[in-house]
This record gives C-alpha cells, sequence and structure tokens, in this order.
C-alpha cells in the first residue's frame, strides 16, 4: 500500500483479503493527512473518506490512497485531552479524606458531566471520571449508613434511658 502500513499488495491475490475496521481507520488518517496538507481537495476528501469507510478488501483501501505519499514519520497524530470534569472529579473524590464530606456531592456531579462530555467529544479521563464517581458515592453512601446507624443507636439509648 502506497501509505506504508504493511498492507498486502493490491495486485497480489492477499489484496482480496477482508480489511478490519482499523485498517479503515488507518486509511482515514492518511487521507485527513493529506486533506490538510492541501493533497486533496474537499470534495475529493469527502469522496474517498466514504468509501475508506466503506471498503471492504484492502484493494479498495490501496486504491483510495494509491496516488498519496507516504506519511511522514515525523508526522505525530495529537493524544487527545484528559478531561477538565474528569480531573476536577477525581480530585474531589481524593479531596474528601483530607477535607472530609464537603467536595463528596462536587465529586459525583463532575463525574456525571465528564463522562458525558467525553462520549460526545472522544477526550481522555474516563477512568478519572469514574474513580471521582466511585468516591463519591462511597462516601455519600457510606455516610447515609453512618447516619442511619447513629440515630439507631441514639433511640436505643434514648429508650432505654426513658425505661429507668
Amino acid at each position: 500500500m502506497a501509505v506504508g502500513y504493511g498492507y498486502p499488495a493490491a495486485g497480489g491475490g492477499q489484496g482480496r483479503m477482508r480489511a478490519a475496521d482499523t485498517d479503515r481507520d488507518r486509511v482515514v488518517e492518511s487521507l485527513k493527512v493529506a486533506y490538510s496538507e492541501g493533497r486533496l481537495s474537499k470534495d475529493e476528501y469527502d469522496g474517498r473518506l466514504e468509501q475508506a469507510l466503506s471498503a471492504r478488501t484492502y484493494a479498495d483501501l490501496d486504491r483510495l490512497v494509491a496516488d498519496l505519499p507516504a506519511t511522514r514519520a515525523t508526522v505525530v497524530t495529537p493524544v487527545a485531552r484528559t478531561n477538565g470534569f474528569a480531573i476536577a472529579s477525581f480530585t474531589c473524590g481524593i479531596a474528601q479524606f483530607v477535607v472530609g464530606p464537603l467536595t463528596t456531592i462536587p465529586a459525583i456531579v463532575l463525574g456525571h458531566l465528564a463522562r458525558g462530555q467525553i462520549r460526545r467529544s472522544g477526550e481522555q479521563g474516563a477512568g478519572l471520571a469514574l474513580a471521582g464517581l466511585v468516591l463519591g458515592w462511597a462516601a455519600l453512601i457510606l455516610g447515609v449508613i453512618l447516619l442511619v446507624v447513629g440515630m439507631v443507636v441514639i433511640g436505643a439509648l434514648t429508650g432505654s434511658m426513658r425505661m429507668h
């Protein structure tokens, strides 16, 4: 393949092998680079992108990038940034151990906001948001349990004091 990903040649029998989603994704990335460099017009890019997403074989994919130069090794794909709400949720979840229950509700709210944004934007931080949620909900549930147990104990003590 012209883009240098080690695909089997289109002319041989291997070109009829079915392509995987990752193969299509690599070609899409090559098309994006070619479009950003001005090698493809918007119409060419859109047409090839549609064909890449519906390609079935290596040969189908090869035809889409055969006239493009190989992707340079210096091209670095940017790493998706980490969602700020996810970081804040995790921080609030950890802060509970230092400042007490003041950060419990913010950990939960920020965790839910982060997960929603991450689903829409593709940002990183799903694990941080989940950790913030787990820490927040665990502290909230533990606090409610301790409150109920405390009320039962106080009720039992005051009830036994009235009897005497």
